[in-house]
């Protein structure tokens, strides 16, 4: 076991978004984090990396917290105007372990090299960061991600503006990160790649919290009740499960 939530309670100050959270990760294992907008998502991902306190219960490293967790957050929190090219961003996932004035090494280089090669940057690494296109500066994200070499990786909407050729492109680098032993915690909207993609689900809204295996997580009664999909979306969502079920047998 690599992590469990008790009885977490989310929020800021004296603000609860969300109660009684409570879930728990092996290595290897995807969680998708679904819910509507202010239902606590982006916050539980805060709370997991140490920038936001619980409000209440706790967080349990069985195995010890690991000394770096990658994270990759929404697109509004990264600015690119920045002067920089799809290398260095790269490069930029291996500065939490370089200390003071470190440099980066061979072996550095080709973690580098390889992170460019797998998320497809390699033939851009000397494109500047303003003229990339949405789904190549993701990639890019993706590539420093992954130079981060880290066992934790928590990823806040990593799709959104992304077309559907890189959305699974990624899926499957995100396949060859839990087949390597990483553990992943995801906040996704697209539920159709929650249940092909991911072995865990944490359903939240209207304050609470449901967690346990996509297809008996992510039903649409439960999609309803914690309004994320109103009747007529869970309508929608029942066929695509019925679909999904007819294609298992």
């Amino acid at each position: 076991m690599l992590l469990s939530a008790t009885g977490l309670s989310l929020g800021y100050g004296t603000e609860t978004v969300a109660e009684d959270v409570a879930f728990n990760l092996a290595l290897g294992d995807v969680l998708a984090v679904v819910g509507h907008n202010g239902s606590g998502k982006s916050t539980l991902i805060k709370t997991l990396l140490g920038t936001l306190p619980p409000l209440a219960g706790t967080l349990n490293w069985p195995i010890g917290r690991p000394p770096t967790i990658a994270y990759l957050g929404q697109r509004t929190e990264f600015d690119s105007r920045f002067p920089i090219r799809v290398r260095d961003i790269a490069a930029m996932g291996a500065w939490p372990n370089l200390g003071f004035l470190g440099r980066i090494d061979s072996e550095c280089r080709a973690r580098i090299g390889c992170a460019l090669e797998r998320t497809g940057t390699a033939e851009i690494a000397d494109m500047p960061l303003h003229k990339l296109s949405a789904g190549q500066l993701q990639r890019a994200l993706f590539a420093r991600t992954m130079v981060q070499d880290a066992p934790l990786i928590l990823l806040d909407e990593p799709f959104t503006a992304v077309d559907q050729t890189t959305e699974a492109a990624l899926l499957t680098l995100i396949d060859h990160w839990a087949a390597e032993g990483r553990t992943i915690i995801l906040v996704l909207h697209d539920l159709s790649a929650v249940l092909q993609h991911c072995s865990s689900a944490l359903l939240l809204g209207d304050g609470r919290a449901l967690f346990g295996a996509p297809k008996e997580t992510l039903t649409p009664d439960n999609l309803v009740v914690h309004r994320y999909l109103s009747q007529s979306q869970a309508a929608w969502i029942e066929d695509m499960y019925s679909q999904s079920k007819a294609d298992d047998v």
